[in-house]
């Protein structure tokens, strides 16, 4: 098994823990690991954009003009496309931008974001992530001692209310349930810390 350090609160090092390799030290796969997180993308865009055709925009029923002797091209509607306030054609439409992806695909996406921030040592386990309060200055005290500069992305086995209010109003901090861990937020944090309680959830699940 691999192994990395574990630290407190204070940044300074307990002992030496394992993490399994089939989880945190497998071949990074790119093109699955771009797949999940364009699907991830996807499934955050609303797909509400719509523009109304011919037969939807309002008016126009009548003939604009008679069909001879105006010395006009013979028209039908002035809701025809090519009329300003006329239908658009091949314009969008309600859609959903979602794919399919298995679920193996998905496992292996997650286990190659897991074990691309553990090769890079973009990853940094804690003992416990309790602070004694819910202030901000609590959560920059703790960044600061463990020298996070960076977007980083906090994952607990519970829920932590102090860490979460504490992290709140920090641009570069977020939170995340080990239960609730996903591609998308791996890849946009530039270091995960992870308790060692959600470590271990964590390699229960994908074991």
């Amino acid at each position: 098994m691999a192994k990395t350090k574990l630290v407190n609160l204070s940044g300074e090092k307990i002992k030496d823990i394992e993490v399994k390799n089939d989880i945190f030290n497998i071949k990074v796969n790119n093109i699955v690991l771009k797949k999940a997180i364009d699907l991830a993308l996807a499934s955050l865009r609303q797909g509400t954009h719509k523009t109304k055709t011919r037969s939807e925009v309002s008016g126009g029923g009548k003939k604009p003009y008679r069909q001879k002797g105006t010395g006009n091209a013979r028209q039908g509607t002035i809701r025809a496309p090519h009329y300003r306030g006329g239908g658009v054609v091949s314009g969008p439409t309600p859609r959903d931008y979602t794919f399919k992806m298995n679920k193996k695909e998905r496992v292996l996406a997650l286990k190659s974001a897991l074990s691309y921030k553990f090769q890079t040592k973009k990853m940094l386990v804690v003992d416990k992530l309790e602070l004694s309060n819910l202030k901000t200055k609590e959560a920059i005290k703790v960044m600061n001692n463990l020298k996070l500069n960076d977007k980083t992305l906090f994952v607990t086995s519970d829920d932590n209310e102090n860490l979460y209010m504490a992290t709140r109003n920090i641009n570069n901090a977020y939170v995340c349930l080990a239960s609730e861990i996903n591609v998308l937020d791996l890849s946009y944090a530039d270091t995960v810390v992870f308790e060692e309680s959600s470590l271990k959830q964590i390699e229960e699940v994908l074991k």
